[in-house]
């Protein structure tokens, strides 16, 4: 004879489980139709700080809201910015 075991679950592990069925992607903002104005350029470097955190990191997309195609070439004039010295390697 064979008992069976109930396991409590914890209250922490319950909010778990309802954060992780109510996850909702942003929009990327580039994807949009009215997004034509925005071009990526290195040369905009007041733009690409909206991407950058107070220590110079590159924000990843899910902070950010881009999609992996538009995260990539942000991540990529971020780096040709920062070479053109438009953009700072690490916060001073």
């Amino acid at each position: 004879m064979t008992k069976k075991i109930k396991l409590k679950i914890s209250s922490r592990l319950l909010k778990k489980r309802v954060r992780k069925g109510s996850y909702a992607a942003k929009p990327c903002r580039f994807c949009s139709s009215h997004a034509q104005e925005k071009l990526i350029d290195y040369k905009n470097a007041g733009f690409l700080k909206h991407f950058l955190t107070e220590r110079g990191k590159i924000l990843p997309s899910r902070i950010s809201g881009t999609c992996c195609l538009h995260q990539r070439s942000v991540a990529r004039e971020i780096k040709k910015a920062r070479t053109m010295a438009l953009l700072p390697y690490v916060a001073s």
